[in-house]
């Protein structure tokens, strides 16, 4: 028997004999009531004589099988009572033992739920939510640093070709004064030479 075992009968006798204890009846009696009271019922009846200067109590034997009967009766009776506390608490510690094995098991699968709810499928893996949340946020900043890296790009592009647009037409306003000029110097000379072509020409005999 283990402690917890009889720990819990000890118990449970001195509750059994304080509880027989307190129904004591209103006067002692072979007939029931704590042994105690029976032996007190057993000295009162009882008497004495001397012989030889020695005191005997002399007790009647229809009084000492009664009070025998009874104390055996009380001890099979708290030997069935045992029994019965025994069986309980056997049932007890069954039951106890079966709550700690479903305890164990509700705790195991607690602990996968609490697993499962504080990780994810990442690409195929489970990761920790905090894994995820980093890998995603990182993701996340990569990304729009790559945006911003794009959108100065175009800015930067179109900067550049606002500024190639005006160079381009200050060239082609550049190139069209200078082909103007250039036509104008050329009908210059060509006038000039037909002059000198018609001056000639007169001059010859």
């Amino acid at each position: 028997m283990t402690p917890l075992k009889r720990v819990i009968l000890a118990c449970a006798l001195i509750g059994a004999a304080l509880t027989r204890g307190q129904e004591t009846p209103d006067e002692p009696s072979l007939d029931g009531g704590p042994i105690e009271s029976q032996f007190e019922y057993l000295y009162t009846k009882s008497g004495n004589y001397n012989a030889e200067g020695v005191s005997y109590e002399v007790v009647r034997r229809i009084y000492l099988d009664k009070i025998k009967g009874n104390i055996l009766d009380s001890l099979s009776a708290y030997g069935t009572r045992v029994g019965e506390l025994k069986a309980t608490i056997d049932r007890q510690l069954g039951t106890i033992e079966d709550l700690n094995g479903k305890l164990e098991n509700t705790t195991k699968q607690l602990e996968e739920v609490t697993g499962e709810k504080d990780s994810m499928s990442f690409f195929g893996a489970q990761v920790s939510k905090t894994t995820y949340n980093l890998v995603l946020w990182t993701i996340i900043l990569v990304l729009g640093l790559f945006l911003l890296l794009f959108v100065y790009k175009f800015n930067r592009s179109n900067v550049l070709t606002q500024e190639a647009k005006i160079k381009l037409g200050d060239l082609e306003a550049e190139y069209e004064e200078h082909r103007r000029k250039a036509l104008e110097r050329e009908q210059r000379i060509s006038r000039q030479l037909q002059d000198e072509i018609n001056k000639y020409k007169k001059g010859k005999p």
